[in-house]
């Protein structure tokens, strides 16, 4: 195939005026999609998954992944299939986890395309996923890993990943081509993250292009008492908590506050259960990395940061619907974190309607799901193809954001005195409010040239 390789350029091809569907293609010598991700929450979004990539997939040479977070690597199996065959760039520790986050996407869409089909609701007839395993299966094999501080020639370009802090594994991802660098932010981390090592400095470079999930807002200060109260306040009633939680690093961080919490007494001791087969595998991919020291991994963690040895594991279908109805009150944490898929979904439906239960939400609630009605203190939703009603009590942490808030974001990008700015930096995965107040920020405080993109804008690097 001849492909035009133009003067460098870089489009936006998603993560505009929302945070998910991450995918930005560097054109040069190379043509490279940095992130793969999945359009998440509202409908309008999801349906984009459904359109053809704006290039030809069999054109690009390689994807660079920068975590392992679906909304960055989802869309890759549908890449693979319709004619991608390069390698698919990652740290170890993102192949690691991506290679578990998409195998479980393409179980839960066959599964969920299934449940529709048995119960009558889909826009679909038949319904059908978007992928399958057998999908994920065959694009996990193009993963191909690379260790963090270890520059890469990929064709006509060099890549190095350096250690983001957001979850394990993830990058920024410095991509110099044709005399130009861009820096790629991936999700950034916080300076404090109770498993993970600080974000790498910002590296040096011509062009930046950051995240801005929490573009316009500061997260609240620790959140550990208020985490407590809650939990005991929900037993002392007899009901029972239920706390969605990302599988990767959002379900570890939501087990070592709890272990922490169980080890100091202050919260009743009632059973933990953890209820999400991806879960489970992302855990024993963090034990492993512990065992192995991963650089991007504190070095004062002790032994059992998430209290394994006492935590209940619900490892088969029949242990996750006992759930519903816990016999005693208890602890579930459950994917997704945004309540919208997962075994999460039956337990809402199962607990939203009973006043003692309280749903406890520990991250970012995207538009359009589950998560962010219960946050907006919705009565009924939507769960199964049938409404329920919401009678159960709502508390939403923010603390536990693993996602740098807009000071930290702002810090960061600064650095030292001595390091240069960009000569524009382009400010992207956000709601366009959150976008553009970081976007005003980087202007009126440090001076830089900044731009937020709309999607499928494309611009010259030269």
């Amino acid at each position: 195939m001849v492909v035009d390789r133009a003067a460098p350029r870089l489009r936006f091809l998603g993560a505009c005026g929302t945070v998910t569907g991450s995918r930005f293609l560097l054109e040069g010598e190379e043509r490279l999609l940095v992130d793969c991700g999945l359009f998440q929450g509202e409908r309008a979004l999801r349906r984009r998954n459904w359109e053809p990539l704006a290039v030809d997939p069999a054109s690009l040479d390689a994807v660079v992944l920068t975590h392992a977070h679906l909304d960055h690597t989802g869309y890759l199996p549908v890449l693979v299939r319709e004619g991608f065959r390069g390698p698919a760039l990652a740290s170890t520790g993102t192949c690691a986890l991506a290679s578990i986050v998409l195998r479980d996407s393409g179980h839960l869409q066959t599964e969920d395309a299934r449940y529709a089909s048995e119960h009558g609701y889909s826009k679909h007839d038949p319904p059908r996923a978007l992928y399958n395993e057998a999908d994920a299966d065959t694009a996990i094999r193009q993963l191909q890993p690379l260790s963090f501080r270890t520059p890469t020639r990929v064709g006509g370009a060099d890549l190095e990943l350096l250690p983001a802090g957001h979850i394990l594994g993830s990058s920024t991802a410095v991509v110099r081509v044709a005399n130009r660098s861009v820096l790629f932010t991936g999700d950034l981390g916080r300076p404090v993250h109770p498993l993970l090592r600080p974000p790498a400095p910002r590296a040096p470079t011509d062009v930046v292009v950051v995240e801005s999930t929490y573009g316009d807002r500061r997260h609240p200060p620790d959140e550990t008492d208020r985490l407590a109260d809650v939990i005991s306040r929900t037993v002392a009633r007899g009901g029972s908590v239920l706390i969605p939680a990302f599988a990767v690093d959002r379900t570890e961080i939501v087990l070592h506050a709890l272990h922490r919490l169980l080890v100091e007494q202050r919260i009743p001791d009632v059973p933990v259960f953890v209820d999400s087969p991806m879960a489970l595998a992302a855990l024993r991919v963090y034990v492993d990395a512990l065992a192995a020291s991963a650089e991007d991994l504190r070095t004062d963690l002790p032994e059992d940061p998430f209290g394994l040895a006492s935590v209940r594991l619900a490892a088969n279908v029949d242990e996750s619907i006992a759930l519903n109805h816990p016999a005693q009150p208890s602890i579930i944490v459950s994917a997704s974190g945004m309540a919208s898929g997962g075994r999460v979904v039956h337990h809402l439906a199962a607990m939203a309607g009973v006043s003692r239960n309280t749903v406890v939400l520990v991250g970012f609630q995207a538009p359009g799901t589950r998560g962010a009605d219960l946050a907006a203190g919705a009565h009924q939703l939507k769960a199964l193809g049938r409404y329920v009603p919401v009678r159960c009590r709502v508390e939403v942490f923010q603390g536990m954001s693993v996602h740098a808030d807009a000071d930290e974001l702002v810090g960061w990008l600064a650095g030292g005195p001595d390091l240069p700015a960009p000569d524009v930096c382009y400010v992207v995965h956000g709601e366009r409010a959150a976008s553009r107040a970081l976007a005003d920020r980087l202007r009126a405080e440090l001076g830089w040239l900044a731009v937020v993109p709309v999607a499928g804008e494309h611009v010259r690097l030269d």
